[in-house]
């Protein structure tokens, strides 16, 4: 059956452990498919990873084709390389089209708070990421809030306030806070020191104070 969602090639695998270098030296990233059922070992290219994974976004629900089959899965976790950042290790998790699952969610924000802009402030981005269930067709990419709303420092966009995607259901603590605005720190002037008090000199030997 076609579907719209994109396709990404696999190949079986029996290699595991330190056996998968070549794999990578071939341009190909080991990946396991796991979830409803065995795992299943498998290869991918590495390119058509990359511009997949850049195309499709997180979250986004995958046809994993493999030996005529076509499975629909998400990218559950890649392990990247400490320094170039390439993938070393993909997991693939596979789906249900009729099961609900639980993602971490990216929350992104556009326009301009006039608290920063008109009074200096400084925008808080406090929770970058929020836990969503929803069915694998209806699992957002992230979640775009408008930050137009922070109009003073007593101002917040929380959990309630964000726009839920069709069929999603957002599972942080709804008062949560998402956004704020800080006010600018106030530094108070140091002050000024007073002129030392002068004591009075004592009297010269053979003299006497004065009464």
């Amino acid at each position: 059956m076609t579907t719209e969602r994109p396709t990404l090639a696999a190949l079986p695998r029996s290699e595991l452990g330190k056996a998968t270098a070549h794999l990578r030296r071939a341009g190909r990233i080991p990946a396991v498919v796991f979830g409803h059922g065995a795992s299943t070992s498998v290869s991918v290219d590495a390119h058509e990873f990359e511009l997949l994974r850049r195309r499709a976004g997180a979250n986004a629900l995958i046809d994993l084709e493999l030996e005529g089959d076509r499975t629909p899965v998400i990218i559950n976790g890649v392990q990247l390389h400490r320094v170039n950042r390439t993938p070393l290790h993909v997991d693939l998790f596979r789906v249900k089209m009729t099961e609900d699952l639980t993602v971490d969610v990216a929350v992104h924000s556009h326009g301009e708070s006039e608290a920063v802009i008109k009074e200096g402030g400084t925008l808080i981005h406090a929770v970058d990421h929020v836990r969503v269930r929803a069915r694998p067709d209806q699992l957002p990419k992230f979640i775009d809030v408008d930050i137009t709303t922070l109009v003073d420092f007593n101002a917040v966009i929380a959990v309630r306030d964000l726009p839920v995607p069709a069929g999603a259901t957002i599972l942080n603590d709804p008062d949560e806070v998402i956004f704020r605005v800080l006010a600018p720190r106030v530094v108070e002037a140091e002050p000024t020191a007073e002129a030392e008090a002068v004591a009075p000199a004592a009297p010269a030997e053979g003299e006497t104070a004065a009464e």
